[in-house]
């Protein structure tokens, strides 16, 4: 995990080959998934455990994300038709959403199950050295999966394996939390494991609202880039006098730019033609994930300066 995040992640801009590699990621991770679900599960409900049955359900709703991921990629890797001239990107977005939803349905699930074992005192949890081994080898996948899944959403920009990766890592600290709970009732105090069941609860609460919180970013069409390096990046340019109205939107894996710059009234259509494609070949160049260009040709006279300085100070008064 230490080597991946201290090399540079060489990112997949290529649309068809981002789709494969998201795909094999999240199959991969499917079954990984399901194989830790089912133990802790099953062996929760024979030793009954609360908190490792609440484990297991937690690992079995990252299976339900993973189905829902790959349906959403196979979905978004679609082209741009008349209906959805931007592309169909965003239904990652919608992905990582439905994931934020089956996770409160979780934690709801768990938390009633714990609050009614802890009124209800239920039969004592059978803690053996297996249920150690269990734990501790799902967390050992569970790590070496979030360690993996963070490095291909780095790669791929995925919306998608970043909310997985989320709740992959959700997974780990509710293991952590269900082995200190079981190791408190292998010492006598068997209301342990309803209190661990109640802190996996809350983490996976905690998880969902990050995961939301990502989903907003991209559904309510905040910034994406800085707009101070997208003006450094135009204004460098001979020929361009000025830039602003500096306007980005989208999802990390794609990225939509718009500005206005302000030229030589005197320049031929020819020219600024030629200026605005090598600009747009700069922010590419600069910025991978942007897959579209808008820039808005404008004479440098005082109407245009005029027009430029009071969008200037509105968006700054508003800003303010």
């Amino acid at each position: 995990m230490g080597y991946m995040a201290r090399r540079e992640v060489e990112k997949i801009t290529d649309p068809r080959q981002r789709a494969r590699f998201i795909k094999r990621t999240l199959w991969i991770i499917l079954v990984l998934n399901i194989v830790v679900a089912g133990a802790k599960y099953f062996y929760g409900l024979a030793t009954h455990s609360t908190a490792m049955q609440a484990d297991g359900i937690h690992s079995a709703f990252d299976a339900t994300g993973n189905v829902i991921g790959l349906i959403s990629i196979v979905i978004a890797s679609r082209p741009a038709d008349s209906n959805h001239p931007y592309g169909h990107a965003k239904f990652e977005t919608f992905a990582a959403s439905i994931l934020g939803a089956l996770l409160l349905v979780a934690a709801f699930s768990i938390g009633y199950e714990a609050v009614t074992n802890l009124i209800a005192q239920a039969a004592p949890v059978q803690v053996t050295p297996i249920s150690f081994i269990v734990m501790f080898a799902t967390l050992v996948i569970n790590i070496s999966v979030t360690s993996y899944e963070h490095y291909a959403a780095k790669r791929s920009a995925s919306e998608v394996l970043n909310a997985d990766a989320a709740h992959t890592l959700s997974d780990v600290l509710v293991s952590l939390g269900v082995i200190v709970g079981l190791f408190f009732v292998w010492l006598g105090f068997n209301l342990a494991d309803s209190i661990a069941a109640l802190l996996v609860s809350a983490m996976i609460v905690y998880t969902a609202v990050g995961i939301f919180r990502m989903a907003v970013r991209s559904l309510s069409d905040e910034a994406m880039l800085p707009e101070q390096e997208i003006l450094a990046c135009v204004l460098r340019h001979p020929g361009v006098r000025s830039c602003h109205q500096v306007r980005t939107r989208g999802i990390p894996s794609q990225i939509y730019i718009d500005f206005h710059i302000l030229v030589d009234p005197l320049m031929s259509v020819q020219s600024s033609h030629g200026l605005a494609e090598t600009i747009e070949k700069d922010l590419r160049q600069k910025f991978p994930a942007v897959s579209d260009v808008t820039i808005h040709i404008e004479p440098d006279n005082e109407k245009e300066r005029q027009e430029a300085t009071t969008i200037h100070f509105d968006i700054k008064k508003s800003a303010d």
